[in-house]
């Protein structure tokens, strides 16, 4: 439970008090997570979907696509040090781990821009920020994939690709329908649920200091469409707290 309460130096600003049942609940959750894509991911690729029709595929690729977002949203969580704040190697580790599971992305590189985001957020050295002239959706999103793709990480992708059919004997189609696609649509989910929603400069102007705006959602709706990332401002405002407690900063609010 998150209360919200006067900090000792009385200033106006509240600040959570987050109170858990358990100091081990973080880490269970990436291990579920972790190991939900794994279980999935296997199961799929061993799958034979030479009869299947697109409409029986689609909900399983949306399925995976979610696992996806979750192995990034934990890795999230491990930059605000919230996975396991207990043991800051382990935390760290999860990180990583999640990070190369979800497209063999450098953890600690992601590390310093994340912080650089959150110290300024919607400015010109946001690197998470559109580039100042192109502002619309699929050029803000194609200039925020540059900054966190490499060719090194494309080969390393492709090497693994082909092993898993020369090697594995997987067949393209699965390769393609459950790792490739979803982890694509992932990119894009995070993108647009976690940044370019809460990040796109409203009518009225930025609210300062965060620069970010909260998409009011249900909370089961908020959970499917990016695990709480719409509950921007309250992440912003209160940047340690874990993901499943954002609704609670929003309800309290």
């Amino acid at each position: 439970m998150i209360q919200l309460e006067q900090p000792p130096n009385h200033q106006t600003k509240l600040t959570p008090v987050v109170k858990s049942k358990s100091q081990f609940k973080g880490l269970f959750i990436a291990i579920v997570i972790v190991s939900a894509w794994i279980i999935s991911l296997s199961l799929l690729l061993s799958l034979d979907i030479s009869n299947l029709k697109l409409w029986m595929l689609l909900p399983v690729i949306l399925w995976q696509t979610f696992l996806y977002t979750g192995l990034f949203i934990t890795s999230h969580d491990a930059m605000h040090g919230v996975v396991f704040p207990q043991n800051t190697k382990i935390n760290h580790f999860i990180g990583t781990l999640t990070l190369s599971l979800y497209g063999l992305l450098p953890y600690k590189k992601l590390l310093k821009k994340h912080w650089v985001h959150h110290h300024n957020p919607a400015s010109q050295i946001d690197p998470d920020f559109h580039n100042g002239k192109y502002k619309n959706l699929f050029a803000w999103y194609f200039h925020f994939m540059k900054g966190y793709w490499s060719w090194g990480q494309m080969i390393a992708l492709t090497i693994i690709y082909q092993s898993a059919n020369n090697i594995l004997h997987i067949p393209h189609a699965n390769l393609t329908t459950f790792w490739v696609i979803p982890s694509l649509l992932s990119s894009f989910q995070l993108f647009y649920f976690g940044t370019f929603l809460p990040h796109s400069e409203p009518i009225g102007g930025y609210i300062q200091p965060h620069h970010a705006q909260t998409i009011p959602r249900p909370i089961w709706w908020s959970f499917i469409t990016c695990y709480h990332f719409g509950y921007h401002e309250e992440h912003h405002e209160y940047p340690h707290v874990t993901w499943w407690q954002l609704p609670e900063i929003y309800k309290a609010k």
